[in-house]
């Protein structure tokens, strides 16, 4: 199947790929994904998909500041709380 060539389509995918750090071909495939799970076919109803999943992100992203993502992600797992590397 040949891909979209739509302006509008493409910036929603783009700033999709933008705000969730991924490329612009894994943008228009989760675009795809979620409009062929709603059975979309036509275009703007794409269109309506890739504005709903870029609100999602906005969203999340409001949600969570970079700053208690890297909190998180520097916390230890309680495992490997007690690990110490050697000198």
């Amino acid at each position: 199947m040949a891909a979209i060539q739509d302006r509008d389509y493409l910036r929603l995918c783009a700033e999709l790929a933008s705000l969730l750090s991924i490329s612009q071909a894994s943008a228009r495939r989760r675009v795809d994904q979620q409009a062929a799970k709603d059975g979309a076919r036509d275009l703007e109803t794409r269109k309506a998909v890739a504005t709903s999943l870029l609100d999602a992100a906005k969203a999340e992203q409001v949600q969570s500041s970079a700053s208690s993502n890297l909190d998180t992600l520097l916390e230890a797992e309680p495992i490997d709380q007690h690990f110490m590397l050697e000198d």
